[in-house]
């Protein structure tokens, strides 16, 4: 059966993953040096950086639930520590947990997936943990009973959403576009075009026809090419109804933000194909969101995708970028890298209707990392991610149920990982981004790193 449990978090949780070392024991791992020394064993010693200071001595109530769902690898060991550490000594909140390690889903045969889908459907706001999608290796590796589906594709097609994935910024890890002072946000949409295609190699000479045969009605043929020798071919499509969805939830998406939206095709040459979802965009915005644009001061604007990648170079962020499919893949990688880090990118699915809302770090489950905390080295593995995910989920059940010092508390959570990283204290990664020649000296362990992160908290 698959875990479901209600988890006071006043209630003291039993950590399935020990860390392998205690504070004092991490000491004699790291050569640190005198000024983070000092700071790991000073509680005073971030006073200076304080801001907007909470009252955390006694647990926030949260009203309604939160559907938490467990990962694997290294994330699922971060993801026990950011719990333990950062939220459950200050909420008193109800969370509905779900276990989608692979050997979980396999042993119910991934129904758990769709319980977690489910769950988040009824309650509105989910955080998530990295995940294995399995390969032949994997298969193998876990002996599994068949080649699991992407968890994160299963929910978001129950959910009807699209992924946004929302850059972290620091002062201190360089931009590699310098004038991105603001996020930009991507919203991919990830259903159909090449993704979905039937693709093949043309060996000779010959007429290649696009043909639909529609129900109860004639075919119709259109000559797309006629070959004289070699070459490839592909067909691919895609829906209106998902197509209306990516529209709506990237319109709700970037009004929960208070960012404009913009939105990019190729009409210019795929006239009828992109022209189609320039068409629908641009008929649910006038029919359903140009009111609440206006109200907002907020704005819509479809541009060509080149034109767009020129703009957006030239900007200083601060929008919402919706890409089709190939385009946000592309997109999503360029900008994640653009701010620093691919371990400062955080990614948040939401729904077409605006219900439904989970939010993950946007990285994988840092396999690397975990051979090594398997043999019981200790990692500088970057945490901020998974942080930011729990922040951004509490954040939005906060909105939800208006409760302000939960959001508040959220808001404060997201913005310690920031001061934290620009008080110069950071893991590994980030030490190697800021200085390609960082030593051991430079950079702090993945417990410390979240120590620090709950001084801040605190101050």
């Amino acid at each position: 059966m698959f875990l479901s449990q209600h988890c006071k978090v006043g209630a003291r949780f039993l950590s399935f993953h020990r860390s392998f070392v205690t504070l004092g024991y991490a000491f004699n791992c790291l050569s640190v040096n005198d000024n983070i020394l000092h700071a790991l064993t000073s509680k005073n010693h971030f006073s200076s950086f304080a801001s907007n200071k909470m009252n955390l001595k006694n647990k926030i109530v949260v009203k309604n639930p939160v559907v938490e769902i467990d990962g694997d690898e290294m994330t699922r060991i971060m993801w026990d520590k950011v719990k333990n550490k950062l939220i459950f000594p200050h909420l008193d909140l109800d969370l509905k947990y779900f276990d989608l390690s692979i050997q979980q889903r396999d042993s119910t045969d991934d129904k758990v997936t769709l319980d977690a889908a489910a769950a988040i459907q009824k309650y509105g706001v989910g955080v998530k943990c990295a995940t294995i999608t399995p390969d032949e290796a994997r298969l193998k590796e876990f002996n599994l009973k068949r080649m699991y589906k992407s968890p994160n594709g299963t929910i978001r097609n129950i959910l009807d959403g699209t992924v946004f994935r929302v850059p972290i910024i620091t002062k201190s890890v360089p931009l590699l576009v310098p004038g991105w002072k603001k996020p930009i946000v991507i919203g991919r949409h990830a259903f159909g075009d090449q993704y979905n295609c039937q693709d093949f190699v043309v060996t000779e000479p010959g007429k290649l026809e696009l043909r639909f045969t529609p129900e109860g009605g004639e075919p119709k043929n259109v000559v797309v090419h006629e070959f004289k020798g070699p070459g490839v071919a592909i067909g691919m499509f895609n829906l209106d109804k998902s197509i209306l969805g990516f529209a709506r939830a990237s319109f709700n998406y970037a009004l929960s933000q208070n960012l404009p939206l913009y939105f990019s095709t190729k009409n210019t040459i795929l006239k009828y194909y992109d022209g189609r979802f320039k068409d629908l965009f641009q008929k649910v915005y006038d029919e359903e969101f140009k009111a609440k644009f206006e109200e907002k001061g907020l704005t819509y604007q479809h541009r060509l995708i080149d034109d767009m990648v020129a703009f957006a170079l030239k900007s200083e962020g601060g929008f919402v970028w919706a890409c089709k499919n190939y385009d946000g893949d592309v997109q999503s990688d360029i900008v994640a890298q653009a701010y620093g880090s691919l371990g400062l990118m955080s990614s948040v699915l939401f729904s077409s209707d605006g219900k439904c809302f989970l939010s993950e770090a946007a990285h994988g489950t840092v396999t690397r990392h975990y051979r090594q905390y398997q043999k019981g080295v200790v990692t500088s593995t970057n945490p901020v991610a998974i942080i930011v995910a729990w922040a951004k989920a509490l954040e939005r059940r906060g909105k939800l149920d208006a409760n302000q010092e939960l959001v508040q508390f959220a808001q404060k959570l997201e913005r310690s990982c920031v001061e934290a990283i620009d008080a110069g204290f950071m893991t590994k990664d980030l030490a190697l981004a800021r200085n390609p020649k960082a030593t051991e000296n430079d950079y702090l362990n993945t417990d410390q790193y979240i120590d620090k992160v709950l001084e801040f908290l605190h101050s």
